[in-house]
């Protein structure tokens, strides 16, 4: 999963990140059509100049170049705040990151949340985009992601992540370091070399062990 250096710098201590998404895409195409319309019209305009109206290539490309700047421009700067617009879910916590260079973080604790709702349109379903509202026990309430892609995938990761943290599973398994699972294994073997443990039993801890390395 790829992460940016500012959100692993906002992780805490055996924090690991679960779920990142952003708004859906059809908000950047939104956004963007009518920077891509003007770029289009200024091109065959500039073609048509030259064409059919024998203006000189070397008067019109420039200036077109230049006035194509402005949409141009305008584009990449949505398309960045799209891209710096983050919804992460970690196994502690939800974070929402917004701005490109003054960057706005809120975050709300999986111990509080209360209740997730999720609002899906007839569109948001066909297209796997909806609005997510996360009500916690906070002074903000309500915490509402709009229109943010897979929001099926980022509440069930959520829901999940939380029942994990409120049964202690993940700081259960954060205290079993990587160092000590060949111990830990060589125990078990023991126990099933002895009978306490069956062999199903066995491999099958074996294999949870494993998969944490």
């Amino acid at each position: 999963m790829k992460t940016n250096a500012y959100l692993q710098r906002l992780l805490g201590e055996n924090e690991k990140i679960l779920v990142i998404t952003h708004q859906h895409w059809f908000i950047l195409a939104r956004n963007i059509l009518v920077e891509i319309l003007l770029i289009l019209a200024i091109f065959i305009a500039s073609l048509l100049l030259i064409l059919l109206l024998n203006v000189a290539a070397v008067l019109v490309i420039p200036i077109g170049f230049l006035v194509m700047l402005l949409p141009i421009g305008s584009l990449a700067l949505d398309v960045a705040k799209w891209s710096s617009n983050q919804y992460v879910l970690t196994n502690r916590r939800v974070i929402q990151i917004s701005g490109i260079f003054n960057k706005t973080t809120e975050d709300s604790s999986l111990e509080k949340v209360n209740d997730v709702k999720m609002t899906q349109s007839f569109f948001g379903r066909l297209f796997d985009y909806g609005d997510i509202e996360i009500m916690t026990a906070s002074e903000l309430g309500v915490n509402t992601f709009r229109r943010i892609a897979k929001p099926v995938e980022f509440k069930t990761a959520m829901l999940n992540a939380k029942e994990k943290l409120e049964r202690g599973d993940e700081y259960r398994s954060e205290e079993i370091q990587k160092e000590d699972i060949p111990a830990l294994i060589a125990n078990l073997d023991l126990l099933r070399k002895q009978g306490i443990i069956t062999e199903e039993e066995f491999n099958q801890k074996k294999k949870e062990l494993l998969s944490r390395l």
